[in-house]
């Protein structure tokens, strides 16, 4: 018990070092990083939480809480090698769910949804996010009800994320859109956001419509060339067969469309 109690503090102060190149020593990562404080101090307020004893679990969390800046509800499951840089700010609620080797930047918040309650027993049931193993949260970004990001998905910086994010994606925007449905590789990607370009769904969506109306206004030219010459052919009348009933002998057409 206690060998692996001293093995999981050494891989969180591995991770840490590996994830922030501020990071010069363990000695440092230990006695300076709230992340490191916080996630030590959940570890020993979780199983007084899971022991019935949630008002002295939540003493230790507020206590937590009070001197890294990081607030994790004690009910609360997450995984190895969390890593919260900066760490301000930062709440994860109570039924969340973190897995191995997750990366969050300051500000983020794994939100609930407040739900019916019209028993005792759907006070307990999940109403926040689940973050699978090697996800990135940039900072700022809200998580919010019981939604899963994928397995090495990145959300950015910012976001707001009420819907499920699939594996190695990433989420931007408000609300979150899945800008680039792919691969992300292993490579580390800071504040959730890979090396790659990514395109901008507002821009995108933008871009789409001017090239929709480069082509409307090119088939109107068209039909506007098409409509003189047959107007310039028929002196300017449609023949009295191709007219509307009671139309006369024929229907002067205007010399250009849209122009009376």
């Amino acid at each position: 018990m206690a060998v692996m109690f001293f093995k999981n503090i050494a891989a969180d102060l591995d991770a840490m070092m590996a994830r922030d190149p501020a990071a010069k020593s363990r000695l440092m990562v230990a006695l300076t990083y709230p992340c490191f404080h916080a996630v030590q101090l959940h570890r020993l307020a979780r199983p007084v939480y899971l022991a019935g004893f949630p008002t002295l679990a939540r003493m230790i969390s507020q206590f937590s809480r009070f001197i890294t800046g990081i607030e994790i509800h004690p009910g609360a499951q997450i995984g190895q090698r969390l890593f919260i840089d900066h760490g301000m700010g930062v709440v994860i609620g109570e039924t969340a769910v973190i897995g191995d080797d997750v990366t969050l930047y300051h500000d983020v918040t794994l939100g609930g949804i407040a739900p019916s309650i019209n028993s005792a027993a759907q006070v307990n049931t999940k109403r926040h996010p689940t973050l699978e193993d090697g996800v990135i949260v940039g900072a700022g970004a809200q998580i919010l009800g019981d939604i899963t990001v994928g397995k090495g998905a990145r959300v950015g910086g910012n976001a707001v994320v009420i819907k499920n994010v699939p594996e190695n994606s990433v989420a931007v925007g408000v609300p979150a859109r899945i800008v680039m449905p792919k691969e992300c590789g292993n490579e580390f990607a800071a504040y959730g956001i890979p090396t790659q370009d990514l395109p901008d769904p507002v821009a995108r969506a933008i871009e789409g419509l001017l090239e929709q109306i480069s082509r409307l206004q090119t088939r109107i030219a068209n039909l506007e060339n098409e409509l003189d010459g047959f107007a310039a052919g028929t002196n300017g009348t449609l023949p009295a067969a191709a007219a509307e009933s009671g139309g006369g002998d024929g229907v002067e057409l205007p010399r250009r469309f849209g122009r009376n």
